[in-house]
């Protein structure tokens, strides 16, 4: 993933929280809102809720991992947000895979 289409700034962050839409399920949350680009903007956030540096770090990964194939197939135009819930531990690849897919899904941005 390239640096450029990472979210890094607080006040976009913010500014997604305010006017953004959210979808949630057991594993995760996703925020997401228009951002009037070409490309989409991506974020992942483990809070220390999660756990120690460790499990927060694998929690990231495997969000990322999971992301990672879905990334071709979501609608250009995007400022997204995934955030970890504490479910996140006890799931394997394939549950973040799923539930990935499932968020998506829900949210109406996969193509």
């Amino acid at each position: 993933m390239k640096d450029t289409l990472r979210l890094r700034k607080n006040a976009d962050f913010k500014k997604i929280y305010a006017k953004g839409n959210s979808v949630a399920n057991r594993q995760l949350v996703v925020f997401y809102m228009k951002n009037n680009q070409v490309d989409n903007r991506i974020g992942f956030i483990a809070s220390k809720k999660v756990g120690n540096s460790v499990k927060r770090n694998r929690a990231r990964r495997l969000m990322k991992e999971a992301f990672r194939i879905y990334d071709q197939q979501i609608e250009k135009g995007y400022d997204l947000i995934f955030i970890a819930r504490v479910n996140i531990n006890d799931a394997s690849y394939q549950e973040v895979e799923k539930s990935i897919s499932h968020i998506l899904k829900k949210s109406k941005i996969l193509k």
